[in-house]
């Protein structure tokens, strides 16, 4: 009689393909150079890493601090169910920007030297080090988890020790750090509209503006919480842990006045540039621009404006993707698409290019998959969660 063999899920065995085909591409990057996987040049020294692993990847990780501040700033207490699965996906998120620009500096291992050799000028200088200490603040707000999900293991080997005293520690010092956290990034999440700011007759005036590090702060902001409702939409199918639905309801009325506050401030900004009439006649930008402000404005703030919206499960999370979605438009369109570039390049990723950064992002998923079944994901012990 044979015995049934249990079996990988389908989906797992996916993620664990795109890993092992991202890693096969990483290492023929640092044996043979960037330009064996990739089609940068220097007339497109900035590609499909720079825009989906660090534009985009920096703004999706949003939800630590934005849950941080909704929590703690503002006193917000029925919404920490949201912050430990947001801190994950932050740490995540972070970690995942930091392995992607190993891969994409051209001599990585010198990328430490930021930490000692300081450049008070570079807004990219900024940038690398609030990451860096960022991503530090976010694993010990998540080390509660681990250490809780320690201290309940049935292994001997961790039972032995008291994980008690390092999670008491933690929790004396969640205040100092979510406000770190909050600090850290509110400057990098802005930083990475100022390196735009030298690009004044690159970048195309649709998208140019001397406030764009606001934009960008805006922007991080409406996507943190769009991201939350995204992950918990995915998690509860995936492993059957859902948000209540008045905490759904709460995020969503918050997510259309930032949207309401981002859509007025672009117009207005464009109004006072002189510029407003390019939406319609800059073609093919305006294609751009438009698409971007329909899909991750226009429309999700429409939707979380109705009453009907934020009652229905589904709903929200469509209309959370779309938030999700106008975002990555829009930092793909600052970064690449309203770019010009140098007369006689052209650029089109190359496929390990995607591979790369496609083995990363499979990665933190299988981290997440991970925690979930191994980790209280949703409640702790003691004190407050910190986020």
């Amino acid at each position: 009689m044979m015995q049934n063999k249990r079996q990988l899920p389908i989906g797992l065995k996916v993620l664990i393909s795109v890993v092992i085909i991202g890693f096969i591409s990483m290492v023929i990057r640092y044996i043979y150079g960037i330009g064996a996987v990739s089609n940068l040049s220097d007339g497109r020294p900035w590609g499909f890493w720079i825009s989906f692993d660090l534009y985009c990847g920096v703004a999706l990780a949003a939800g630590g601090f934005t849950s941080a501040a909704w929590v703690y700033v503002f006193h917000r207490e029925k919404y920490q169910p949201m912050a430990r699965p947001a801190v994950l996906t932050a740490f995540l998120g972070y970690t995942m920007v930091i392995l992607a620009l190993l891969v994409d500096v051209g001599q990585p291992w010198y990328i430490w030297h930021a930490m000692i050799n300081w450049n008070f000028h570079s807004p990219l200088f900024e940038v690398a080090i609030c990451v860096m200490t960022y991503s530090v603040v976010l694993a010990l707000e998540f080390s509660t988890a681990v250490f809780e999900g320690l201290s309940k293991s049935n292994l001997p080997i961790f039972r032995r020790f008291n994980w008690h005293v390092p999670l008491r520690v933690i929790h004396a010092i969640e205040i100092p750090l979510v406000i770190a956290g909050v600090v850290l990034s509110t400057l990098h999440q802005s930083s990475l509209g100022s390196m735009l700011l030298m690009m004044p007759t690159t970048l195309h005036p649709l998208w140019y503006t001397p406030i764009l590090p606001l934009m960008f702060l805006n922007s991080a902001v409406a996507v943190g919480p769009s991201m939350v409702i995204f992950e918990s939409a995915i998690s509860s199918k995936s492993f059957g842990h859902e948000l209540p639905m008045d905490i759904l309801s709460g995020l969503c009325r918050g997510i259309s006045y930032i949207l309401g506050f981002y859509l007025l401030l672009k117009l207005t900004d464009l109004i006072v540039a002189g510029e407003i009439g390019l939406i319609f006649t800059a073609f093919p930008q305006n294609l751009l621009w438009w698409a971007e402000m329909i899909i991750g404005v226009i429309l999700p703030l429409i939707l979380f404006s109705k009453a009907s919206v934020r009652q229905s499960r589904k709903a929200i999370f469509w209309s959370a993707t779309l938030v999700v979605l106008g975002l990555i438009l829009n930092r793909f369109n600052v970064s690449m698409f309203a770019l010009a570039m140098r007369p006689g390049y052209t650029y089109f990723p190359h496929w390990m290019e995607v591979a790369i950064s496609a083995g990363i992002v499979a990665d933190g998923m299988l981290v997440v998959w991970l925690a979930y079944r191994l980790l209280p994901m949703h409640g702790h012990e003691g004190a407050a969660e910190t986020a």
